[in-house]
């Protein structure tokens, strides 16, 4: 066999198996990159949501993490409170917007499901579902509706455990 026909065989070779293997390393490399950038994503949603905590730490006259109504909050308090509510919203549209798909992966899924739990847990917080309806007030109406339907089911749960 001649040099000719020895490179002629060797680029069908490449041909055959390294261009498959090349398309292959990029399809996974381009894989790769997209689950960096939604762990990314949702490391920088979990790092606003324990900065969101610290300002509920900030301002524990307001109960924040008790679940009942404080009717005893004066105007300065129930404006905290207010504000407090808003940006939590905040943060859980902007969860949904970036997070939330209606048909995940396994590890996307893990992923929302503690959004989830942090909204069923706010839900049950008697001033947080009062306000709701003023709080979603523009907001995302896919959104607004996911968490207007999270709040229903978690005060279906209370009071079929409060009866």
């Amino acid at each position: 066999m001649e040099w000719p026909d020895i490179w002629e065989v060797a680029s069908y070779v490449v041909t055959v198996v390294g261009l498959p293997f090349a398309i292959a390393v990029y399809f996974l490399d381009q894989r790769k990159e997209r689950d960096n950038e939604e762990e990314e994503a949702y490391q920088l949603l979990s790092d606003a949501y324990n900065e969101f905590l610290k300002v509920v730490l900030e301002n524990a006259d307001l109960k924040l993490l008790s679940q009942t109504h404080l009717p005893e909050l004066n105007d300065e308090q129930r404006e905290r409170m207010r504000v407090i509510f808003e940006m939590l919203i905040s943060l859980f549209e902007r969860a949904y917007i970036v997070a939330y798909e209606d048909d995940m992966s396994e590890v996307a899924r893990r992923r929302w499901n503690s959004w989830e739990d942090y909204m069923r847990h706010w839900a049950r917080h008697d001033d947080f579902y009062h306000a709701m309806p003023l709080l979603l007030r523009g907001e995302d109406p896919e959104f607004s509706s996911y968490i207007r339907r999270i709040a229903d089911e978690e005060r279906t749960l209370l009071s079929g455990v409060s009866s």
